[in-house]
C-alpha cells in the first residue's frame, strides 16, 4: 500500500471508529434512553428528551472544533488525532457504565449529558483533522478521492453501531434494557485500541510540515475567512439535516408511528448506510473530474426532491428501499466535501477553518434535526418534509454563493487573491 493509501486508510478507519461512537449515541437514543433515562413521561415526549441529549454532544462541537482546529494548525494533525480518538473512545465506554433513572434518578441523565457534550467536544476536532491527513497527503486532482475514503467513516460507523446494537438485542432477549444496551458501548473500548495502533504508525501531513505557521489560526480564520467559515456552515447545514433525519429520527418515528419493529429499523439503516459506503467515493472520484460544484449541487437538488417522497415510501411499506434511497442521494453532497472544504482555507489555517465551519453546520443541522423533526411530526410529517427541502436550499444557496472560486485557485488557496480571499470576496 502506497503512502497516501496507508494514511487515508488509517484516517478512514480511525473516524470509522469515532463515528461508531457518536452515531451509537443516536441509535440509543431512538431505541433505549428515552426507557431508561427518561422513564417518567410518555413514549413521545420521552423520544423527544432522548433527542435533546443526542443534540447536546453537537453543541460542544464547534468549541471543541475551534480549540482543536487551533492546536492542529499549531503543533500538528496527527497529534490532535490521537486525543480525539482516545477521549470520544473513553466517554462513550463511560456511556455503557452509567447508572439508569430507577437507581440514582435525575442523576443519571444529568451524568449522560455531561458524557455528550465531552464526546460532542472532541468528535468536534475529529473529521476536519481526519480528511486533511488524508487529503494533504494526496497528490493533486486526486483530493476528492483520497479525502472520501475518511468519509465512508460515516456510513461504515453508522453500519456498525447499529449492527451492535442488533447483535446485542438479539444475544440480550427480554434483558436487552437491563445489561444488553450497554455492552456495544463498552466494546468501544476494543475499537480504540485498534484505531490507535493504526493511527500512530502514519505520518504526519506532509503540507503541514512545510508550510508557514500561524501564530493564532483561530484568530486568523475568524478575522480573514468568516464569510467562508458561514457559507461552508450552510453547505454543511443542508447535509446533516438530512443524515440525521434519515439515521436518527426515522428509527423512533418507524418504532412508535409505523409500529416497526427495533430489529427490522436497524437491518434497514444498515443497508442504506451500506450502499452510501460505495456511493460516497463515487460522487467524490465524478468531483474531481467534474468539479466539486455541479456534484455538490446536484446533491442538494436530490435531497429536495426526496424529502416528501421519503414519507410516502415509508408509510407504504417501503421502509428499507426509502433508506438506500435517501443514504445514496445524499453521498453526493457528502462525498466530495473532504476536499471542498479543505480547499476553502490555506495551509496554515486549515485545520481550524474547516473544522469550524464544518462543526458549525454540523450543530446547526445535524444537532437539532431529530429534536427538530420529533416536533414537526406533531403537525404532519409534511411538516418534517419541508424542514428537509429548507436544508437542502440552504446548502444549494450557499454553493452558488461561493460558487467555483475555490476550484480555480491553486490548491488549498495557497498564493494569490481570488473571489474566496478577503481582498477578492
Amino acid at each position: 500500500m502506497t503512502g497516501v493509501r496507508k494514511v487515508a486508510a488509517a484516517s478512514a478507519v480511525g473516524n470509522t471508529i469515532e463515528l461508531y461512537d457518536f452515531l451509537l449515541y443516536g441509535t440509543a437514543s431512538a431505541l433505549v434512553f428515552d426507557k431508561i433515562f427518561f422513564p417518567q413521561f410518555d413514549s413521545r415526549v420521552g423520544v423527544l428528551l432522548a433527542f435533546a441529549t443526542f443534540g447536546a454532544g453537537f453543541f460542544a462541537r464547534p468549541l471543541g472544533g475551534a480549540v482543536i482546529g487551533h492546536l492542529g494548525d499549531r503543533i500538528g494533525r496527527r497529534s490532535m488525532l490521537v486525543v480525539t480518538l482516545s477521549a470520544t473512545g473513553l466517554s462513550t465506554a463511560l456511556i455503557g457504565l452509567l447508572p439508569t433513572y430507577a437507581q440514582v434518578g435525575i442523576l443519571a441523565p444529568v451524568l449522560l449529558v455531561l458524557l455528550r457534550i465531552v464526546q460532542g467536544f472532541f468528535m468536534g476536532g475529529e473529521q476536519g483533522g481526519a480528511s486533511l491527513m488524508a487529503v494533504e497527503h494526496a497528490p493533486p486532482g486526486r483530493w476528492g478521492w483520497y479525502g472520501s475514503w475518511v468519509f465512508i467513516g460515516s456510513p461504515v460507523g453508522l453500519v456498525l453501531a447499529n449492527l451492535a446494537m442488533y447483535v446485542s438485542s438479539r444475544a440480550s432477549g427480554p434483558d436487552f434494557l437491563s445489561w444488553g444496551w450497554r455492552l456495544p458501548f463498552l466494546f468501544s473500548i476494543v475499537l480504540v485500541g485498534i484505531g490507535l495502533y493504526i493511527r500512530l504508525r502514519v505520518s504526519e501531513s506532509p503540507q503541514f510540515v512545510r508550510a508557514e505557521k500561524s501564530r493564532l489560526p483561530i484568530a486568523e480564520v475568524l478575522r480573514d475567512r468568516w464569510r467562508v467559515v458561514l457559507l461552508g456552515a450552510g453547505v454543511n447545514l443542508g447535509f446533516t439535516i438530512f443524515i440525521y433525519v434519515l439515521s436518527v429520527f426515522m428509527i423512533g418515528y418507524g418504532r412508535t408511528a409505523l409500529k416497526i419493529s427495533a430489529d427490522d429499523l436497524l437491518i434497514a439503516t444498515v443497508v442504506g448506510s451500506l450502499a452510501q459506503v460505495v456511493a460516497v467515493p463515487a460522487f467524490a472520484l465524478l468531483s474531481d473530474r467534474v468539479g466539486r460544484l455541479p456534484v455538490m449541487f446536484g446533491g442538494a437538488i436530490f435531497q429536495a426532491a426526496f424529502a416528501f417522497p421519503l414519507f410516502w415510501l415509508t408509510d407504504s411499506g417501503w421502509f428499507t428501499f426509502a433508506m438506500v434511497l435517501g443514504f445514496v442521494g445524499s453521498a453526493a453532497l457528502f462525498g466530495p466535501s473532504a476536499a471542498y472544504f479543505a480547499e476553502l482555507f490555506r495551509t496554515r489555517v486549515r485545520y481550524s477553518g474547516v473544522a469550524l465551519s464544518f462543526q458549525l453546520g454540523a450543530v446547526l443541522g445535524g444537532g437539532l434535526a431529530p429534536l427538530v423533526a420529533q416536533s414537526l411530526l406533531r403537525t404532519g410529517t409534511w411538516a418534517v418534509a419541508l424542514y428537509l427541502i429548507l436544508g437542502a436550499v440552504v446548502s444549494g444557496v450557499c454553493l452558488l454563493v461561493i460558487g467555483a472560486a475555490h476550484e480555480a485557485e491553486p490548491v488549498g488557496g495557497e498564493s494569490g487573491a481570488s473571489p474566496l480571499s478577503p481582498a477578492g470576496f
